[in-house]
């Protein structure tokens, strides 16, 4: 079965984007390609190794959040201003393509974003100039996937969806039409 989103991209938004923007030609049109999701454990360093602890959880944490096994990343170079050497490990992440990504981003915009104290809106200027979003999140707790009675600490994330043949007005046009909660600016203030 089809994920819901990406059905409601296919049919409907897809013809909207190409209006507005004049991308008549189905090969212009913009793709969500993935949505890589990571979580840097620097605070959990113990010496020059990552608490077993702080591991295990992130990577359950992950799991679970996404359906899809996480992987430890390490660090490439040293630095000694961190006390951080080449090879170690210093955070978990997973990305998501195809089917499994609609899925996360329906969970992502109707469950957990909504969920996050005293929200006003996502950043509408994330972008970073070729139609890639990236935002973070401070905990967790707000994918009901985890049980926060059970966590050993609070950990936050980062999320950044990959856009393909993309512009950031193209990329902002096709989340908010999916139905992300970006902030409300007033228009006299601009």
């Amino acid at each position: 079965m089809t994920p819901r989103l990406k059905e409601k991209y296919n049919t409907e938004i897809r013809s909207i984007i190409a209006e507005k923007f004049g991308l008549t030609n189905v090969m212009q049109q913009p793709k969500l390609e993935k949505i890589v999701i990571s979580v840097g454990l620097g605070k959990q360093l113990d010496g020059t190794k990552i608490r077993p602890v702080a591991k295990e959880q992130t990577l359950k944490d992950l799991e679970m959040i996404t359906g899809q096994k996480a992987i430890m990343k390490r660090a490439k170079k040293s630095v000694s201003n961190f006390k951080l050497r080449a090879g170690y490990e210093i955070g978990s992440m997973v990305t998501l393509r195809g089917d499994r990504m609609w899925e996360f981003l329906d969970r992502l915009i109707s469950l957990a974003i909504p969920r996050i104290k005293d929200f006003r809106g996502l950043p509408d200027k994330a972008f970073d100039g070729r139609g890639n979003y990236n935002f973070g999140v401070q905990e967790q707790g707000i994918f009901p996937e985890i049980d926060m009675a059970n966590a050993s600490f609070t950990h936050g994330m980062n999320i950044t969806m990959v856009f393909k043949k993309s512009t950031d007005d193209v990329s902002r046009e096709v989340l908010t039409q999916l139905g992300m909660p970006f902030v409300k600016r007033d228009k006299k203030a601009s």
